[in-house]
């Protein structure tokens, strides 16, 4: 009788366990889409379809390549280094298109922000060769999932005329895709929950 409810304390335990990791997983991300600060990105097809989930358009954005220059020091990552964590300081241009102005390996660009600029934290190799010119990003926001059947037309748009994505970016620099715009028009906006 005592193994059946230490047994069944345990199974409850994990459960509560695994609960709670899902809802604060859930819970993270509405947290940047309630909270976050917007930004408008522009948008460069990639891909679309994945067979198991639907249709999704692979995404490159304006500040998925960013300049060497940009970069106050370089990496001291070492010849095929792995994946190392960067911050990237945006702020938005005269059409109110987010551009990148400084970005930094581990921490975020110094001096801190000022009104009008945000950090949005990426993933990028830390390797860099003699005359590296530029630094490929990832933000976690390439994927965006499209209603079915409609992921082809949507690159075909793309690839005809400028798209938009409204990201939120939390203060520790996370992001989340808010809306996909197709000019000042809302094609799609993610739910909160």
């Amino acid at each position: 009788m005592i193994n059946r409810r230490w047994l069944l304390v345990v199974a409850l335990a994990v459960a509560v366990v695994q609960i709670g990791f899902l809802v604060s997983m859930i819970a993270g991300r509405a947290a940047i889409l309630r909270g976050g600060q917007e930004v408008l990105l522009e948008v460069r097809p990639i891909d679309p379809r994945d067979l198991l989930r639907g249709d999704y358009v692979i995404l490159g954005y304006n500040i998925s390549s960013i300049p060497a220059e940009l970069f106050a020091e370089k990496p001291a990552g070492d010849e095929g280094a792995d994946e190392s964590v960067i911050f990237v300081r945006l702020k938005a241009d005269d059409e109110g298109v987010w551009q990148p102005i400084a970005a930094r390996y581990g921490e975020k660009p110094q001096p801190e922000a000022t009104e009008g600029e945000i950090d949005i934290k990426g993933s990028a190799s830390a390797t860099w060769f003699e005359g590296t010119t530029s630094v490929d990003v990832r933000y976690g926001i390439e994927r965006f999932y499209v209603p079915e059947g409609e992921g082809k037309a949507i690159e075909n748009d793309l690839r005809e005329r400028p798209f938009r994505m409204r990201v939120a970016v939390a203060e520790d620099g996370s992001a989340q895709i808010k809306a996909f715009m197709d000019g000042d028009t809302m094609l799609y906006a993610e739910p909160l929950y």
